[in-house]
């Protein structure tokens, strides 16, 4: 733990959160050589009462491109199966280093898609908490390992990341049915293939995608087309979509999340300790794909592949990893079934470039998508429809030189999924809203200031009979203001910079409401409302 996160902690401790803590924090007048370790507001995984087992996955330092590589073991003592399965990694890093991204395989299976906090010369440490529970059926063989964070340690950049990763097992059943199966796509001559259990009854495909660091694609909502004058440049502008298609046919349409990392807008100081969120758990794209079920039940390998819209031919950027989770009729050895409906609108994408002292792109997009399929269950005949509309709005501005650079932007990813046949008719209703609005500005003192607030929403209604049974409202929002001087060494720099998130989650399971604020890396709040 860092020096300032100790004396935070105890201020709090003597003093409770919220304003007292506040008052009592000591505030430098601008970044030192350490601050707060990274924290964020969203909840910890929740674990249950009762006996449970710890497996190792990794202890690895990351000083190049070589992934760590080693075996797991299924726990001993806790059976094989689990009412949960919590992944921690922890993490520390000192010296000068820059945001990496890493992820963690287990057996091929993605587990979890993370970035690195930026270290302070005195060293920092961090954790990230993710409920692995679906990932059970991978669990419960010995697999092998594979993690990378990839990092360039030498003379300038010498942070090593040093990580230790665990699973601790939960003995006792799951609260819903974890995947029978949880599969990877195979590579083939033809691209990657998926080869399904022949009595597939439900299928879901999960994607990791982000736009990777170094390139414009990890800024792509501020690319622009031609004729405009910006230095990122994409042929169709900011509009960035993710698809899947099974056989050629398009499956399912997703808006990626505006990913930040912590050297994220030219300021890293103000993620030091407040990343946006998910920068240290990228939430995977979620696909229902069990509308095709009926074509992927004949144990045929069928051909899947992702692909994101916008980016220009050619150009690299993303990684998009797939897991595909399956759940089996226990009573029926081959399920039947027909793709009954596959419509998609055409994409509306339309990027205007108005030149000018400050010029400015205002781009309005947006597609929609209509899947349904039935099977032929030991239940009965279930017919499965999925609707999603996906819509987004961005204003860009900038002037000569890009010494000011802003965007006020809004994605929409609304999905429903129903599902009919013996039993109540059910359906879930999953509206998600994206919103970033920022602006990196440079004086003529060679100062440069970013301004930003990012925001993650989600709703989600679950029906039966048409009656409401589980709902969930999600706002997870950040705000951050700092500065620096740039073209100067470290110690001249003189940054300052204040931060905040409140992360609320309210819902028929409950509430969950808690705010950080930051001052020059001092944690000066720390408020739960619930």
């Amino acid at each position: 733990m860092s020096m300032l996160a100790g004396a935070t902690l105890l201020a709090s401790a003597l003093f409770g959160t919220g304003a007292a803590a506040a008052r009592a924090a000591y505030v430098p007048a601008e970044f030192g050589t350490d601050w707060h370790d990274p924290i964020t507001a969203a909840p910890p995984v929740d674990r249950p009462h009762g006996k449970s087992c710890q497996v190792t996955l990794a202890d690895a330092q990351f000083r190049d491109f070589t992934p760590y590589r080693g075996t797991y073991t299924p726990p001993l003592g806790c059976g094989d199966h689990w009412s949960k399965v919590v992944l921690r990694l922890d993490g520390k890093v000192k010296g000068r280093q820059y945001d990496r991204l890493g992820y963690l395989h287990v057996g091929g299976v993605e587990i979890l898609r993370t970035s690195t906090p930026e270290p302070s010369p005195d060293g920092i440490q961090w954790h990230v908490e993710k409920d692995v529970t679906r990932y059970s059926d991978t669990f419960r063989s010995a697999r092998d390992v594979e993690m990378l964070i990839g990092n360039v340690v030498d003379d300038t950049y010498t942070g090593v990341i040093d990580v230790h990763v665990t699973l601790t097992f939960y003995a006792g059943r799951p609260a819903e049915r974890t995947p029978d199966r949880v599969l990877t796509l195979a590579d083939t001559p033809d691209g990657t293939t998926l080869t399904a259990p022949r009595n597939s009854e439900r299928i879901l495909a999960e994607v990791y995608a982000t736009g990777s660091g170094g390139g414009c694609e990890e800024f792509w909502y501020l690319t622009v087309a031609d004729p405009a004058s910006y230095s990122c440049k994409a042929d169709h502008g900011p509009y960035r979509e993710v698809q899947i298609k099974v056989d050629g046919r398009l499956a399912g349409i997703a808006a990626p999340f505006p990913n930040v990392w912590t050297g994220g807008w030219s300021n890293p100081f103000l993620w030091y300790v407040l990343p946006a969120p998910g920068a240290f758990d990228v939430r995977p794209i979620e696909y229902d794909l069990t509308p095709f079920a009926g074509l992927l039940n004949d144990g045929r390998p069928h051909r899947v592949e992702v692909s994101v819209v916008g980016v220009p031919a050619g150009q690299p950027g993303w990684s998009a990893p797939v897991n595909v989770l399956v759940w089996q009729d226990p009573h029926r050895a081959r399920v039947t079934g027909a793709l009954t409906k596959d419509d998609a609108t055409d994409i509306a994408n339309s990027s205007t470039y108005t030149p000018g002292s400050e010029s400015r792109v205002n781009t309005e997009a947006g597609h929609r998508l209509a899947v349904s399929g039935y099977l032929d269950t030991s239940h009965g005949r279930v017919t499965t429809t999925v609707t999603r509309t996906l819509a987004n709005t961005s204003a860009h501005r900038w002037t000569d030189g890009e010494n000011t650079d802003g965007l006020d932007a809004t994605w929409t990813d609304d999905e429903t999924v129903t599902a009919g046949g013996h039993g109540p008719a059910r359906a879930t209703h999953t509206l998600r809203t994206y919103t970033l609005n920022g602006a990196t500005t440079i004086g003529t003192d060679n100062r440069l200031r970013t301004v930003l607030t990012l925001g993650d929403r989600a709703s989600v209604t679950e029906l039966r009979d048409g009656r409401r049974a589980v709902w969930s409202r999600l706002d997870d929002t950040y705000s951050g203001d700092a500065a620096y001087t740039i073209n100067v060494p470290r110690d001249q720099r003189h940054a300052v910079g204040t931060s905040s998130e409140r992360y609320r989650l309210h819902g028929s399971d409950g509430c969950y409401d808690r705010s950080l604020t930051t001052v020059q890396g001092v944690l000066t709040e720390d408020r739960s409302r619930c």
